[in-house]
């Protein structure tokens, strides 16, 4: 990065964070703060609801899915667009009725004290370590474009995010949101413009996709019924439809930004908005890391993505060994590349023989310069066994540092910390409400006024950001980010669902039932997570299933001992 960049970096933060400071201050009652004025319009939700969802995760750590496993990550949200009509028909007009400031006091008027602290509970323990994995992923992109330590730039991003939400609360997160998403999206499709026109002469989109579908990257859809599939069709319409309920119904970052809405016309068309444009955007995310793939096979590539960690370990007693393994990798991919401009040629020629024998000579030496990345991440390894080698998430910012040209590269940049400060102060702002909200005061401080009140969810907010960043400090992403937030989600979110679909729809079920049903599907389903090895998509279906079940029988069971027995 060069001055440019760091000018266009910092006018963008800066630009935004202090609009959204300045037009919010002087917020001094709760449900302003928790929730904003409620005039928002249905695009303003749209995007908002979108932008909570769309962290520094998705834009950074998708395309690298993309680069490795193809389209098929697209699949996890087919179930989406069904759950938010749900949720606009149920979910919505209740919540909007009730006028409730989190979706835990649902549960507690729903049912009792101790439901509606199970209900926070859950949401606190899962969107916790969730906000320390989205702390990570834009420290990820600091300490390698600029250079710092890791940890220190997790310390500097998350004091950054924690300032930015406690000066502004869930009103400044909303207002902001649209003009970042208006950034990153720029950001996003100026990036693609520019990877199809590096492409070599004479290679088109249609040329790309053909080869990227010669090397099984197209394929988006997987109709397998093995459970331990990670992305299938079935998975992501079932198990992707209970966790995007789970995450749109029950989570209160969510929840927080449609029930802000002017009317609950606005607030549906919000989240149909979403429902719309959710699987396009994930869509389009994928297939630039699938061009960037396509990229790579004329450009010669890194042998490990992660440029920081190689040129640590490159200068150690393990230099010479890398270097070894660098000059083998170059030399397969010189075949690779060979092979694939003579693909190219027959192709243009129409020499359908020719292009099958070249495009499978290049799946064979791309198959063997994998073999070397497998041996070099073996011996970064043993260098430092504590090290993550997945790499897929610098596959990305590689491109952005080497390939683009100045100022652009700064707008990226930007793009990915406004994506982490728009969702982590979503994140934020509802992990303090709620704590204030569902705990504090109901728990600690009833008859406080709304001063203290807002006082004690700034302390909150600050405290969460605390706790998220101790997490991205000390946790070792072994997951692609992105993968790593909704396996984290799906061990909670289940449950969560539960609690709240038995609220809406089994009307006989009391507290006492649901409260237990919940602790022992919860219960069920960390001991499933670690003995099976079935798609994390699933433990959805599982926690939501076992909960709502378990909340059926148990109260039948309750009924049937209260009842007074007939003598004889």
């Amino acid at each position: 990065m060069n001055g440019l960049d760091y000018v266009v970096l910092f006018a963008v933060l800066l630009g935004i964070a202090g609009y959204g400071i300045w037009h919010t201050r002087h917020k001094r009652d709760l449900s302003t703060y928790v929730k904003g004025h409620g005039t928002a319009r249905w695009v303003v939700i749209g995007l908002s609801v979108m932008a909570t969802q769309a962290s520094a995760i998705t834009f950074l750590s998708t395309p690298g899915q993309g680069y490795t496993d193809g389209l098929g990550f697209v699949q996890n949200y087919f179930g989406a667009p069904f759950a938010l009509i749900l949720i606009s028909v149920v979910f919505l007009p209740m919540y909007r009725r009730l006028g409730i400031h989190t979706v835990y006091e649902f549960l507690g008027q729903r049912f009792d004290g101790k439901t509606r602290l199970l209900g926070a509970v859950l949401f606190l323990v899962q969107r916790g370590l969730g906000a320390g994995i989205t702390i990570y992923a834009p420290a990820i992109v600091l300490s390698t474009v600029m250079g710092w330590s890791l940890s220190w730039t997790i310390i500097g991003a998350s004091l950054l995010v924690i300032v930015y939400t406690v000066s502004g609360g869930s009103e400044a997160v909303s207002l902001t949101q649209k003009y970042q998403m208006t950034i990153i999206m720029t950001g996003m499709v100026l990036a693609f413009i520019i990877l199809v026109r590096k492409l070599p002469a004479g290679v088109g989109p249609s040329d790309a996709l053909a080869m990227a579908g010669g090397f099984q990257k197209l394929k988006a859809i997987n109709f397998s019924v093995d459970l331990r599939e990670r992305y299938t069709f079935w998975s992501g319409l079932l198990g992707g439809m209970f966790l995007a309920l789970s995450y749109f119904g029950a989570d209160q970052s969510q929840v927080q930004r449609y029930i802000s809405g002017a009317s609950l016309r606005e607030s549906r068309m919000g989240l149909m908005f979403n429902a719309v444009c959710k699987i396009p955007m994930q869509f389009g995310i994928l297939l630039l890391g699938v061009f960037l793939f396509v990229f790579y096979q004329f450009e010669a590539p890194p042998v490990f993505f992660n440029t920081v960690a190689w040129q640590q370990q490159i200068t150690s007693t393990n230099g010479p060994a890398l270097q070894a393994l660098e000059a083998t990798y170059e030399a397969r991919h010189d075949d690779v590349r060979r092979s694939v401009t003579e693909w190219l040629q027959a192709r243009r020629t129409g020499d359908v023989s020719g292009a099958a024998r070249a495009l499978e000579a290049a799946a064979s030496s791309r198959a063997k310069a994998e073999a070397v990345r497998t041996d070099v991440k073996a011996v970064l390894k043993q260098g430092a066994p504590g090290m993550s080698t997945n790499d897929a998430d610098y596959v990305f910012i590689t491109f952005i540092l080497r390939q683009l040209p100045h100022g652009l590269i700064g707008l990226l940049v930007a793009a990915f910390l406004a994506a982490a400060l728009q969702s982590k102060a979503a994140e934020l702002s509802a992990l303090g409400a709620t704590t204030t909200v569902d705990f504090y005061r109901h728990v600690v401080r009833q008859d406080a006024g709304d001063d203290h009140h807002v006082l004690a969810t700034r302390c909150f907010t600050a405290l969460w950001g605390l706790v998220a960043m101790s997490f991205a400090l000390f946790a070792s992403m072994s997951e692609n980010l992105i993968q790593a937030v909704n396996i984290v989600g799906s061990i909670f979110y289940g449950v969560a669902l539960g609690l709240v679909l038995v609220a809406f729809f089994a009307r006989r079920v009391q507290g006492t039932a649901v409260f237990c049903a919940g602790l022992a599907a919860q219960a069920l389903v960390f001991i499933l997570f670690s003995v099976l090895s079935i798609s994390y998509l699933w433990y959805n279906v599982i926690g939501c299933t076992a909960c709502v079940l378990l909340s059926v029988v148990l109260q039948a069971a309750i009924d049937a001992t209260s009842r007074p027995r007939l003598r004889a």
